[in-house]
């Protein structure tokens, strides 16, 4: 029998767990699951998609816009959807509110899913004081514990939790043949970017704290030093954007900087870039890293941050942030230079559990639990 899931925590940026969240969407068999949306965005991305396939989009307001009208949505929804799903799949960053789990509970959704997808998000002391108070209540609404690595787990769980049946690392697992490495599509972005004659260094994310672009851009500057030619490759979209052109412009360097905006075609302008550096604050495992080793690429990435279990293909290195902008410039260097088979990428992230297809039968049993 089919079984009804309300998914929460979509946003309006594609990021790594709206990603998660639709590549188990898109392959699952509908005979067995379906899915509606609950959101307190206005333009929920890929609502088009979701919509077209029979989906519905709940909308109510942020709790931080309008509290008053926050409440009253949100007890309004759940009362009013009484009966109607099965599971309650809350898909979070952080336990800053879990006010969600509270009315799915009240208003009898059986099994109610916290799924953790990241190692921190205390962009300021009053929101960790709330995750950490939220971290304590937590068995009192959810019956069902996820994560996207252990890391993220240990950020969001008690021991117990985490020892206990109910808890499950779902794998951010992506169609691996789609970011396979294609010499065709790396010659032709190259070509229609201008790119034939240099080394791209990439990034996909949001411009927020937790990316460190600043820090990024720093990287950059040490690195045209070495090679003026060198292009930064960023693709994303987020509040931090103006300021981090403002200081590509301030460098000098906005001729060797493109900003991509966001993008539906990740998977080929991977394959353009020769090295993909993420010098993030916090992951829970960095889903892009996944993609970028899908696609053949040389990583580096935050050491002591993002989780080494995220090093699927050894061609993924570590640098603590203390070291500063010109270790990093070494190491990305060095990464430049290393002869690495592309081709393997797709096959080793596959055979460690990444790719969806083999996936979404895991992901299944656990809704079905």
């Amino acid at each position: 029998m089919s079984i009804k899931v309300l998914v929460f925590g979509m946003t309006d940026n594609p990021g790594g767990m709206e990603s998660c969240v639709m590549n188990y969407y898109r392959n699952i068999d509908w005979s067995d699951v379906q899915f509606d949306f609950l959101c307190n965005w206005e333009n929920m991305v890929y609502a088009d998609e979701v919509t077209a396939k029979g989906s519905k989009i709940y909308t109510i307001p942020q709790k931080s816009k309008d509290y008053k009208a926050y409440k009253k949505a949100l007890d309004d929804f759940f009362k009013a959807h009484k009966g109607e799903y099965d599971v309650f799949w809350y898909n979070t960053c952080t336990l800053t509110n879990i006010d969600y789990l509270v009315y799915a509970k009240k208003y009898g959704i059986k099994k109610r899913i916290i799924h953790a997808h990241n190692s921190g998000n205390e962009t300021s002391k009053l929101r960790g004081i709330f995750h950490y108070l939220n971290k304590t209540r937590l068995s009192q609404y959810a019956t069902d514990y996820w994560s996207c690595s252990m890391v993220a787990s240990e950020y969001f769980y008690n021991e117990n939790i985490i020892n206990s049946p109910k808890h499950h690392i779902i794998n951010n697992a992506i169609q691996t043949k789609d970011y396979a490495f294609d010499e065709a599509v790396r010659n032709e972005i190259r070509k229609e970017y201008k790119l034939e004659d240099k080394y791209v260094i990439g990034h996909v994310g949001r411009f927020q704290y937790q990316k460190n672009h600043e820090f990024l851009v720093d990287v950059f500057n040490e690195y045209l030093k070495l090679d003026n030619k060198a292009v930064l490759m960023l693709v994303g979209q987020g509040e931090g954007e103006e300021a981090i052109r403002q200081k590509v412009a301030d460098l000098g360097m906005t001729e060797n900087v493109m900003f991509m905006g966001v993008r539906s075609d990740v998977n080929k302008l991977l394959q353009a870039m020769d090295i993909f550096v993420l010098p993030s604050h916090f992951e829970g495992l960095g889903m892009v890293l996944i993609e970028a080793q899908a696609a053949g690429l040389p990583c580096i990435t935050s050491k002591a941050v993002v989780p080494d279990v995220v090093n699927i293909t050894g061609n993924v290195d570590f640098v603590s942030l203390d070291d500063g902008a010109a270790i990093w410039t070494e190491a990305v260097n060095n990464d430049l230079k290393k002869n690495i088979d592309r081709t393997e990428g797709a096959k080793l992230l596959t055979e460690a559990g990444y790719d969806i297809s083999t996936e979404t039968g895991k992901f299944i049993s656990y809704l079905r639990e």
